[in-house]
């Protein structure tokens, strides 16, 4: 299954109510959409058609997040009756604005997506589902932090062993979609402040000159699960319902972590 074909099979099992996309360049992943969205990128050129209700970010995804209150989209603006305006429940102005999907595809050094990690789980949740893109690369010479390939993925493979090590209270699953997987990402905690604590000594400690040494784990895609497999799961019904209730994190996670056991790098 390639990478578009299984993002558009993730929008609907996940019954998102919102996305986000960081990394717009065409906007071929973005075109999946259907709820209302924001996309970031510096330097996006859209030349697909969009058919969503968007905010388009021209800017760094730091410098997005540094803004005041950069989920004010996903929001209906600034005021309830311009929800109302977008059949959109005026109540949602006054809750907690949290993000159901986002997909990382920025700059394919470990560094940016780790910062880009840290960003948009401060916006989401236990429930929230976090997707990392090119993840799997296929040689040494497509993971090299210096670009001299034309399909390249950089060094974002990293974030597989970071989070395994730095945040074992997530679970993160492995997808072998083509040409380069995907790294899905559960149990945000917006309170969490270990990556931010630690996230010098982890560029310190994985920031290394080329050729990167690509676990044979990645390159084999040894545990990385079919997509089809995974989006046929069981798990993704009582998460959509839990997490559309409102359930807390007290009551959500420890079930769905159990349901994700199968599906974990760490099975």
């Amino acid at each position: 299954m390639k990478r578009h074909e299984f993002l558009r099979e993730l929008h609907k099992v996940s019954a998102n109510r919102n996305y986000l996309e960081i990394g717009v360049n065409d906007g071929r992943s973005l075109t999946l959409s259907r709820v209302p969205s924001i996309a970031i990128d510096p330097a996006f050129k859209v030349v697909t058609e969009i058919r969503c209700d968007v905010h388009l970010a021209k800017a760094t995804s730091d410098d997005f997040f540094a803004r005041d209150n950069p989920l004010a989209h996903l929001r209906g603006g600034r005021h309830p009756l311009r929800n109302l305006a977008r059949n959109r429940s005026p109540f949602g102005y006054f809750r907690r604005t949290t993000v159901d999907l986002s997909f990382i595809d920025g700059m394919h050094l470990f560094e940016y997506a780790l910062r880009d990690f840290i960003n948009i789980e401060k916006h989401a949740d236990w429930a929230s589902v976090i997707v990392f893109d090119d993840m799997l690369p296929r040689n040494v010479d497509e993971a090299a932090r210096d670009r001299h390939t034309n399909a390249w993925t950089g060094d974002v493979y990293k974030l597989v062993e970071i989070l395994g090590r730095h945040r074992p209270d997530l679970v993160t699953v492995l997808v072998d979609t083509a040409p380069t997987g995907q790294l899905v990402v559960f149990g945000a905690d917006p309170a969490s402040t270990v990556l931010k604590d630690r996230y010098d000594e982890i560029v310190a400690e994985f920031d290394v000159p080329d050729p990167q040494k690509v676990p044979e784990s990645v390159l084999e895609r040894t545990t990385a699960v079919a997509p089809a497999d995974f989006l046929g799961a069981g798990f993704w019904k009582p998460l959509v319902a839990a997490r559309n209730r409102g359930t807390g994190r007290a009551r959500g996670w420890e079930p769905l972590r159990r349901a994700l056991a199968p599906y974990s790098v760490s099975r």
